[in-house]
Order: C-alpha cells, then sequence, then structure tokens
C-alpha cells in the first residue's frame, strides 16, 4: 500500500488541493522505464526498498531505505512573489526530497534509524530518469539497467554504510485492479503502485566498525498518487511477504477510528511464475496477537499476527526476533510508527511453509488526522 508516513503527513501539514494534481484513476497505462522515476504531475511518489540479509555466519539484519518527492503549491504556502516567481528553480521550495533509512541488527538487538530533506538545489536531491537514479545526498539507488531490473543501493551516515546489487528475480507486478491500488469509494482515492516482490540482494555493510558481506532478498516498492485515504482511517497495518516457495504476499488492513477494518482493505498474491492475483478483503484476514509498548512513545503495537489467506490455502504466523523497531519522533507533528523486519511460519495447502518480509504499523501512537488540513 505503502503511503509512506512522513511524506503522508508533509501533504498534510503544508496546505495542498488535490485538483492542482492529477488523480490516479482507472485505466492507467503503465509504460517502462517511463514509470520506474518520477511523476511529477502527482503530488506525492516513493521509492521504497527493505530486505532481510545474512552475514557469512548467519548473522540476521534488516534495511529500509525510502526516497520521497512531494509537491507543494507555492501560491497556497504563501510565498513572496519574487520566490514563486523565481527562475532558479533548483531552489523553488514547489518540490521537496525526504529520505528515511534504518538499520535492524537482528541477532544484535539494535535498531538505528535517521532521516534527511532536502530541495533539489544544486544536485542535492532528486529524480533524473537521464542517469537512471534517484538520490538524497549520498543515498542513493542507480539503475544499471531499466530492461533488466538490476540496480545498485548506497546509504552512508554516521552509524553505517551500506551497499547492494539488486537483481529482479521475478517480473514487475502491479497492485490493484485496472491501473491503480483503490483506497476508497471516492475517485480518486487511490495511487498508481508497482513493486519487484523478490529481489536478491548482496553487497557490504559497515557497522559497528566491523565490514561483512551480506546477501538475502529484497522488496522494492514505487508508488505515486495525489489524494488516497479517507479522512475517517486512523492508520494501517501493511505486509510484505516473501515465501521459501518462490511465492509472495503484499496485504494492507486500513483501520478506521472506529477500530474496525477499512472495506478497502486489499492485497496481492504472487505465484511462483510471478503473476499477480488481486486480494479484496474478502480474501483473507489479518488478526493482531501479542503486542510490545513502546517506552518511548506509549504506543502499544501488535508484534504478533494470524494471517489467512483464502485462495491459494494459507496460514501464517508473523513474528519478530526484534521487539524495539520503532521509527520514534520526538516532534509531536510526526506521530511514530513502526517498521521492521519479521519472519512469517505456517502452512500453504496443510504443507510446511516458512518466509521473511517487513511490517509496518500506523496510527497506535495516535490517529493520524488524513482529513485535517
Amino acid at each position: 500500500m505503502k503511503t509512506r508516513l512522513l511524506a503522508s503527513l508533509l501533504a498534510l501539514l503544508l496546505p495542498a488541493w488535490a485538483i492542482q494534481w492529477q488523480l490516479a484513476l482507472p485505466g492507467y497505462h503503465y509504460q517502462f522505464p517511463r514509470d520506474h522515476f518520477s511523476h511529477p504531475d502527482y503530488q506525492t511518489e516513493w521509492w521504497y526498498y527493505t530486505g532481510n540479509l545474512r552475514a557469512p555466519d548467519g548473522h540476521r539484519f534488516g534495511f529500509e531505505l525510502t526516497f520521497f518527492r512531494q509537491a507543494l503549491d507555492l501560491l497556497q504556502l504563501d510565498l513572496p512573489a519574487h520566490t514563486a516567481a523565481s527562475s532558479d528553480t533548483a531552489w523553488q521550495p514547489d518540490q521537496i526530497y525526504l529520505a528515511h533509512l534504518a538499520l535492524s541488527d537482528i541477532d544484535g538487538g539494535e535498531f538505528y534509524h535517521t532521516e534527511r530533506l532536502n530541495r533539489a538545489g544544486p544536485g542535492l536531491a532528486g529524480v533524473d530518469s537521464s542517469q537512471s537514479r534517484y538520490w538524497n545526498g549520498n543515498w542513493q539507488v542507480r539503475w544499471l539497467s531499466t530492461a533488466t531490473g538490476e540496480q545498485q543501493l548506497q546509504a552512508v551516515c554516521p552509524r553505517f554504510t551500506l551497499q547492494l546489487d539488486l537483481a529482479p528475480e521475478k517480473p514487475l507486478v502491479i497492485h490493484g485492479k485496472n491501473g491503480v491500488s483503490q483506497k476508497g469509494p471516492e475517485i480518486g482515492r487511490a495511487s498508481h503502485y508497482v513493486s519487484f516482490t523478490r529481489l536478491h540482494a548482496a553487497g557490504q555493510l559497515r557497522w559497528n566498525g566491523t565490514s561483512l558481506s551480506l546477501s538475502g532478498l529484497a522488496w522494492m516498492d514505487h508508488e505515486f498518487s495525489t489524494d488516497q485515504l479517507e479522512p475517517t482511517d486512523a492508520g494501517w497495518d501493511w505486509f510484505a511477504i516473501q515465501l521459501q516457495n518462490n511465492e509472495e504476499l503484499m496485504l494492507y488492513r486500513l483501520r478506521k477510528k472506529s477500530g474496525q477494518a477499512d472495506p478497502y482493505s486489499s492485497g496481492t498474491y504472487v505465484d511462483a511464475y510471478g503473476e499477480a492475483h488481486f486480494l479484496d478483503d474478502s480474501q483473507f484476514s489479518l488478526s493482531p496477537g501479542g503486542s510490545w509498548r513502546s517506552p518511548r512513545s506509549g504506543a502499544q503495537y501488535p508484534l504478533e499476527w494470524q494471517i489467512t489467506v483464502r485462495t491459494p490455502d494459507i496460514e501464517l504466523t508473523e513474528r519478530t526476533s526484534l521487539n524495539d523497531q520503532e521509527l520514534f519522533s520526538k516532534d509531536s507533528a510526526f506521530p511514530s510508527y513502526w517498521e521492521g523486519a519479521v519472519t512469517y511460519s505456517g502452512h500453504i495447502y496443510a504443507q510446511p511453509i516458512s518466509g521473511v518480509g517487513y511490517l509496518e504499523m500506523t496510527g497506535y501512537e495516535k490517529p493520524l488526522q488524513f482529513g485535517d488540513r
């Protein structure tokens, strides 16, 4: 689903009106490689990478690197006329770029996250299809081949350096129906949403003074939209599931402020051949179990989930070995949320199955105020 929290909140905190940007509408025809890169006619866009990796000795790590592009309305921002009309487009604040980086040292019991916010400036951040890359400072993803989907990821921060080569093991999939992932009953309450659900990842991590070779599986989402969620939604629970039998699931549950699941929750089942199958909310269930309370935000997150998919016949239990993967925010304007590396175990057609993936949970510290401009 991936209405990534920080980008969504920027859209809420800075006045904007959906009519000024393109809505995600049914019938959209994807064109690649064009659609791998920026869509400035839409207000919000992100490129999201997560993965579960192991060192040669089996030590487990998880990572997340996300790039956001957020369009702003200069007139609504009430800027001086000379600012809005400036010919120096590099410094105009009509596009801002946010990036978020996190590392989960699963077996070491440590979690670290950081973020950065930039305008394009003189090459500080951006998306450039001619260079086949998106970046924010020295965090970047560069496409080695838009034909094969091979990419290189790099992130450098004071605590660690991560460099990965990513190669798709399955084709790109399109989520939703008729070109849109619908999030509500109104036209345009939707996004255009594609994923590489199984990327082979291999590279180097420098962490705690040691350089480690890592390999494993990664997941990539790309989503762009203008107006997604309903004002009555409090948050969501999103699951990326990579099973050992070469199948994947993307599932999300939108939660109403009443506590009920939104009927526009949905998902995608990707079979072993790479074909995507849409799942509406009647075809799966997500039931929360054991929880963990954050000592910083006070939010109580359900960290164990029972997952049932009716077709195909899948029963899974989700767990994590590292409870504290909360992205805590000291700024009250940006609620804290939980996103981290998880594991899955259960059965498919009564046969044992296991897997890895990522879980994102928002709106547990307090409901997200989607309707409040």
